[in-house]
């Protein structure tokens, strides 16, 4: 068992987190900008409730996603084959427009001399999801950090997702979505390697 010290992830916002009046200030001028009144009385909570809520999608910057690979394993009865994990549904936001970005991963990796537990993969992709993304980057550290912390023979991530700011505005074209991934290791040297793990993922 391997076990390294990493930041430990602070408690998700109970919804009665204290909210500085200039937080609350900022959207309320983005309200007035808008064209609305932060003063009527549908918009008089809204501030702090925007506030708690950005603090909370945004919880991954307050933590080290890599915490959830500490714990690894290996007496794995001599298993040798791709581990994968399909179709984890995520959300996150687009640093351009702040939009939501809504998903799927697979995530893949042969493991060399250590394996982790599964529900720890899509800790680590929530962990960077809830940050203002570009899906490029989130699909790359979701990859760079499993290679890193498992040192595995191959990592491969796969992910689809659909921007609301593609969506909703400018070009208004929805169900459209954005395949990305990332190869590591074999996965990315070998070609059958390759074919095998997107196979496995679906593709």
């Amino acid at each position: 068992m391997n076990h390294i010290a990493h930041t430990v992830r602070e408690p998700v916002d109970d919804g009665k987190a204290f909210v500085p009046d200039d937080v609350k200030d900022a959207v309320r001028t983005l309200l007035r900008w808008t064209g609305d009144d932060p003063a009527r009385e549908g918009l008089i909570d809204t501030p702090a409730r925007v506030a708690r809520a950005w603090r909370d999608w945004c919880r991954g910057n307050r933590e080290d996603p890599a915490v959830h690979l500490d714990r690894t394993f290996e007496e794995v009865g001599g298993y040798n084959e791709i581990i994968v994990l399909r179709d984890v549904p995520f959300h996150s936001h687009c640093e351009h427009h702040m939009a939501p970005i809504v998903g799927k991963a697979s995530i893949a990796y042969l493991p060399k001399n250590r394996v982790v537990g599964i529900s720890k993969l899509a800790r680590v992709l929530h962990g960077y999801a809830a940050r203002l993304q570009v899906q490029e980057r989130l699909t790359a550290q979701v990859a760079q950090c499993i290679w890193n912390h498992l040192q595995p023979q191959g990592v491969a991530v796969l992910i689809e997702g659909t921007h609301g700011c593609m969506a909703s505005r400018g070009v208004s074209t929805p169900d459209v979505s954005m395949v990305t991934s990332r190869m590591l290791g074999c996965f990315l040297d070998d070609v059958a390697s390759r074919k095998e793990v997107l196979a496995l993922m679906g593709r």
